[in-house]
C-alpha cells in the first residue's frame, strides 16, 4: 500500500526529514580522511531525492555531520552520533529513528543504507570535490520589469489570513489576473519541490507578457494561517475563492477577467470555485484530474510501478490491497476505526498470502509508518469526490493541459473526461492539449517518473507557459 500521506502532486512518500540534535563520533579510522560532502540517492516507489552528508572533524577530535536534502529543499539537518569501526560508518539520527549504515570502500565511495520506519533503501555515497548546487537556469532573478507585492487576504469562513506575492505588469492597467492554484500537499507560492519553483516561473512570464498574478502560500504554510493536515479539498477551495474575492477589489485587476489556473489537485480546485461563482473569466487546468481520486491513485500506481520495473503480479496484488484499504476507509468514518480496521485487515491478508512472521511484522511497521489519521478526512474525500460534478457546472472558457509521460495525473483518461464533463453541461469553450514528452510538472523527461523531477533542469516547458499566456490574452481579445 502507498502511504496514506498527503505530498506535492498526488504522489505518497516513505521518507521522512526531521530535524535531529547534534553528535560526536569516536573511532580507530583517519577522521580527516572522511572529511568534506558525500553525495547520494535515496529511491522508492518511484520517488528519489538526493542526500548530501556533510562530515567535518572538530575539537577532541570529534567528527560530526549535518545532512542535506536538496531536492527538499533542507540543509544543515544536524544529525547523531558517528561510530567507525575499521571500514565500516555509522551515523544515528535517533529522533527520526533511523540510521546510516556503511562500508568505506575508498576515500571517494561508501556502500550503505538508510534504515527508516521499518524501511532500509539503498544509499550509496561519492565524495564531492566541490558543494553540491542546483541548477535552475529558468527561475527568474532581479530586476523584474514589473511590480511585486506582498500581500494578505482573509478567508472568512476559517478566520483566516492568507499570505501570497501579486506581480503586476507595468502599466496603469487594468490588466486581466490569474490565480495560481498548488497541488496536493503543504505547499508554498512558488509550488516548491524537487529544487523547482514553478509557480514562481509561471508568474515571471506571464507578468512580462503583462497580465497580473496571484501566488499563495497553503494554509499553513509559511505566511498563511490555517492547519492544512485537517483540511479537505473542499476546505481549501475556499481559500481560493479568498483570493479571488480579493483580487476582485484591487484596482488595477480587470475584474472581468479574473481566472483560476490550478496544478494538479488544484485543478479540481479550480473548477469547484467556477462552479459557485459565474464571475470567474476562465480556468486553466494544469494536470487536473476529470476522474475520482481512486481511480487516479491506482493508475499512478499502475503506471509508475510499471515504468520502474515491477512484476506484473506484484503490481497487481498492490492494486488490489489498495482498493481494500480504500474501502475501508471510505466506509468508516470515525478516523480510529478506520485504521484499527485497516491494520487489521491488512494482517489477515498477509497471512493469507503466507507471509511469514517476519514479513507480516516489516510489513505492518511500514503500514504503521504510513498511516496518518491526520490527512484521512482529506484521503477520503479525495478518493470519492467526482471532478465531472463540478466541471459539468462551469460555463467559463476552459484550457486543459497534460504532459503525455504524466504518470501521476494520466493524460488521456483525464483530458477526455474533463472535456466530455464540460461539454455535457453546455459549454463548448473548451480547448485540450496533450505534449508530448512533458510529465507531470510539464517538464520534458525521459520516462515521467517523479525519480526524474530533481534532476531534470527545466523547469516548466517554455511552449506551455506560451500556450498558457496567449490562451488568457485572446481570452480578453489582447
Amino acid at each position: 500500500m502507498k502511504v496514506m500521506k498527503k505530498i506535492s502532486v498526488l504522489y505518497f512518500l516513505t521518507i521522512l526529514l526531521l530535524i535531529c540534535p547534534g553528535m560526536n563520533g569516536q573511532d580507530q579510522m583517519d577522521k580527516q580522511s572522511l572529511a568534506g560532502s558525500w553525495l547520494g540517492r535515496i529511491t522508492a516507489g518511484g520517488v528519489s531525492l538526493r542526500i548530501v552528508f556533510n562530515l567535518a572533524v572538530i575539537e577532541k577530535d570529534s567528527l560530526i555531520v549535518t545532512m542535506d536534502s536538496p531536492d527538499q529543499g533542507v540543509k544543515n539537518i544536524k544529525l547523531g552520533q558517528v561510530t567507525l569501526e575499521k571500514e565500516k560508518i555509522r551515523i544515528s539520527a535517533g529522533l527520526m529513528l533511523a540510521e546510516y549504515n556503511g562500508t568505506i570502500k575508498n576515500d571517494t565511495l561508501i556502500e550503505g543504507a538508510w534504515k527508516q520506519g521499518g524501511n532500509e533503501f539503498k544509499l550509496d555515497l561519492t565524495r564531492l570535490i566541490t558543494e553540491f548546487t542546483l541548477n535552475r537556469p529558468q527561475e527568474p532573478v532581479p530586476p523584474f520589469p514589473y511590480r511585486t507585492e506582498e500581500v494578505t487576504f482573509t478567508n472568512n469562513k476559517f478566520k483566516i489570513n492568507l499570505a501570497g506575492t501579486l506581480t503586476i505588469p507595468e502599466g496603469n492597467g487594468p490588466f486581466p489576473a490569474v490565480i495560481l492554484i498548488t497541488g496536493s500537499g503543504a505547499q508554498n507560492r512558488n509550488e516548491e519541490l524537487m529544487g523547482h519553483k514553478p509557480f514562481m516561473v509561471i508568474a515571471d512570464y506571464l507578468s512580462r507578457k503583462g497580465i497580473m498574478v496571484l501566488r499563495y502560500d497553503d494554509r499553513g504554510v509559511g505566511g498563511s494561517q490555517g492547519d492544512y493536515l485537517k483540511a479537505t479539498t473542499a476546505d481549501l477551495s475556499t481559500d481560493a475563492m479568498a483570493a479571488f474575492n480579493f483580487l476582485k477589489e484591487h484596482p488595477l485587476a480587470d475584474h472581468k477577467s479574473i481566472g483560476l489556473a490550478g496544478h494538479s489537485e488544484g485543478g479540481l480546485i479550480a473548477p469547484m470555485v467556477a462552479a459557485s461563482d459565474e464571475k470567474i473569466a476562465f480556468i486553466i487546468s494544469l494536470a487536473g484530474p476529470g476522474v475520482r481520486g481512486e481511480e487516479i491513485i491506482h493508475r499512478q500506481n499502475n503506471d509508475i510501478s510499471r515504468i520502474s520495473g515491477i512484476d506484473e503480479k506484484q503490481i497487481k496484488e498492490g492494486i488490489e490491497l489498495n482498493r481494500k484499504l480504500f474501502s475501508v476507509l471510505i466506509k468508516e468514518n470515525d478516523n480510529k476505526k478506520a485504521e484499527e480496521k485497516m491494520v487489521s485487515l491488512y494482517r489477515k491478508i498477509l497471512t493469507k498470502r503466507k507471509a511469514t512472521p517476519g514479513e507480516i511484522e516489516a510489513a505492518q511497521k511500514q503500514l504503521n509508518a504510513g498511516l496518518n489519521p491526520v490527512t484521512y478526512d482529506w484521503f477520503r474525500y479525495f478518493l470519492v469526490t467526482d471532478p465531472a460534478f463540478f466541471w459539468k457546472k462551469v460555463k467559463c472558457p476552459v484550457l486543459a493541459l497534460n504532459g503525455e509521460k504524466d504518470l501521476q495525473v494520466a493524460a488521456e483518461i483525464n483530458l477526455n473526461a474533463i472535456e466530455k464533463a464540460v461539454l455535457s453541461g453546455g459549454n463548448s469553450s473548451i480547448k485540450k492539449l496533450q505534449f508530448p514528452g512533458l510529465n507531470h510538472l510539464f517538464q520534458h523527461a525521459k520516462t515521467g517518473l517523479p525519480s526524474e523531477y530533481g534532476d531534470i533542469e527545466e523547469t516548466f516547458s517554455n511552449e506551455v507557459l506560451e500556450i498558457i499566456s496567449d490562451w488568457i490574452l485572446n481570452q480578453q481579445g489582447v
